[in-house]
C-alpha cells in the first residue's frame, strides 16, 4: 500500500491492456471518510482544498484518449469524495473522448449515492460500473480484525448495489481454502473480482509472506487466465499509485 513521501512520486494515469482493457486515472479528493481500516493508509492521498484537487485532477484527465472507450476512476475513498468540478470534468471528458463505460469505487457506507451516479452518466450515454472493497467475505475476520465497516455478512446484500469487488489476500490468518472461497464467492455475486496482495504500509496489519507464497503457488494459478479476475501482486500493477503526501 502507500507511505508518506513527496507527492511527485505519485503516478496518476495509466493504460491497462490486459483483461478488460481501459484507461485508468488516480484522482485526488477529500479523502476516505471511514479511515478506520487497520490495513489501509490510502486515505493519506487527499486534500481539503477542492480548488487544488480540481487543478491536479484536470491535468490528469487531460491524458485520456478514449482508446478503449472505457475509463476507470479511482481515488482514496468513494467517488462522492471527489469535488463537483472534477465530476463535471469527467463527464466532459467522457463526451469528448467517446467513453461509453466508466468504473468508480465506493465504500459500502456510500452506496445510497450510486443510483444518482448511474443516472447522471446514463443521461450522457455512459454505463457506470461500481467497485467495492470487500477484502474478504468472512464477516467476522473482516469486521473484527480489518474493521472494514460493512454491516452485513450476506454476500448478496453486499453485491446488491455494486458490479465489482476488491479482495485483499496475503494477510495473517488466511488459508488456501479461505482465499479460494473468497474468490469463488466474489465470482458468484459480482461481474469482476480484483485480488490485491497486501503490502507493508504504516498501518498495524502487515502482510504474511507465508500466506502470500501460498497464494502464488496454490491459488493464483487457478485464476491467472480468468478474464473476470485481476490479480495485483503489487498495488501499482495497474500502473498508477506510489507514495502519498497528505495536505
Amino acid at each position: 500500500m502507500q507511505t508518506i513521501q513527496p507527492q511527485a512520486q505519485m503516478v496518476r494515469y495509466s493504460i491497462i491492456t490486459q483483461k478488460n482493457p481501459r484507461e485508468i486515472v488516480l484522482l485526488r479528493g477529500s479523502g476516505c471518510k471511514w479511515r478506520r481500516c487497520r490495513f489501509c493508509d490510502y486515505h493519506l492521498d487527499y486534500s481539503k482544498d477542492e480548488a487544488a484537487n480540481f487543478m491536479l485532477n484536470q491535468q490528469v484527465l487531460k491524458n485520456i484518449t478514449g482508446r478503449y472507450h472505457c475509463l476507470e476512476v479511482i481515488n482514496s475513498g468513494s467517488f462522492c469524495d471527489l469535488d463537483h468540478a472534477t465530476m463535471a470534468e469527467i463527464k466532459t471528458i467522457c463526451r469528448a473522448k467517446n467513453i461509453t463505460q466508466i468504473h468508480f469505487e465506493c465504500h459500502f457506507r456510500d452506496r445510497a449515492k450510486i443510483k444518482t451516479l448511474r443516472a447522471d452518466f446514463a443521461a450522457i450515454g455512459v454505463t457506470v460500473k461500481v467497485k467495492i472493497g470487500v477484502e474478504t467475505f468472512d464477516a467476522l475476520f473482516r469486521e473484527s480484525y480489518l474493521e472494514k465497516g460493512i454491516d452485513t455478512d450476506c454476500p448478496a446484500a453486499i453485491a446488491k448495489d455494486f458490479n465489482e469487488c476488491c479482495l485483499l489476500m496475503g494477510l495473517p490468518g488466511q488459508t488456501i481454502a479461505s482465499m479460494r472461497s473468497d474468490i469463488e464467492t466474489g465470482l458468484s455475486h459480482f461481474e469482476r473480482v480484483c485480488v490485491n496482495i497486501m503490502e507493508r504500509n504504516s498501518k498495524p496489519i502487515q502482510p504474511d509472506p507465508a500466506v502470500i507464497t501460498q497464494f502464488q503457488t496454490e491459488v493464483a494459478p487457478n485464476y491467472q487466465n480468468n478474464p473476470r479476475v485481476d490479480i495485483l501482486m503489487h498495488n501499482t500493477d495497474f500502473g498508477v499509485g506510489g507514495n502519498t503526501h497528505a495536505k
